[in-house]
């Protein structure tokens, strides 16, 4: 019989410590360590490069919304420059009436130089959408017009508009003034003769 062949225990084994390193793998590492150097340099420039687009669009949008708010208040400030330039030659000619009849003491020009003031502001409003609401002979919309009193009436239904004091305006469906008007009632019965004899 053959002895089992002793082994020696310090003897290396393929892949133990002590191995000598080989070098393919070793080159792999570096390479390895080098294209992840890389790829955080190339991270954080990207990171740097979103930073700065992210600041520069935030200086945008707070520029544009002060922009944006400087317009809304200008627009508010000067909201009605266009109606004051509409009415602007109404208020001249109505000075040029009145310095007419001063010259000339004739009360007629006053009048027609008025009546022609009064259209020619009733056409300024129209041109920025203000309406006249004139109901005379309408039925009574409370969302539309005031009454300031009833008087009864045979030649009218109840509660319609028999007088118009002041005309009242609106912009498209927003009342701006209501009509003030007097509305009619029902008259009181008449008092029978008969009814009287006794």
């Amino acid at each position: 019989m053959s002895e089992p062949e002793n082994k020696d225990p310090q003897e290396k084994r393929p892949g133990e410590a002590g191995d000598a390193v080989d070098p393919v793998s070793s080159s792999t590492s570096e390479e390895v360590a080098d294209s992840a150097a890389d790829d955080v340099q190339s991270l954080q420039s990207e990171n740097e490069e979103l930073r700065d687009r992210l600041l520069r669009v935030q200086a945008e949008l707070e520029n544009f919304r002060r922009r944006t708010q400087k317009e809304s208040l200008d627009g508010m400030k000067y909201q009605a420059l266009p109606l004051i330039r509409d009415i602007l030659p109404g208020m001249d000619n109505l000075k040029r009436a009145v310095d007419a009849v001063e010259q000339s003491g004739d009360t007629q020009n006053l009048v027609d130089g008025i009546k022609m003031v009064s259209q020619q502001l009733y056409d300024a409003l129209k041109a920025h959408s203000a309406e006249q609401i004139n109901p005379h002979g309408d039925a009574f919309d409370p969302n539309l017009h005031e009454a300031l009193s009833q008087i009864p009436s045979a030649e009218y239904e109840p509660m319609t508009v028999c007088q118009v004091v002041e005309v009242g305006y609106r912009i498209h469906d927003r009342v701006i003034r209501p009509a003030k008007v007097i509305v009619t009632c029902t008259p009181p019965e008449a008092v029978e003769p008969a009814a009287e004899d006794k």
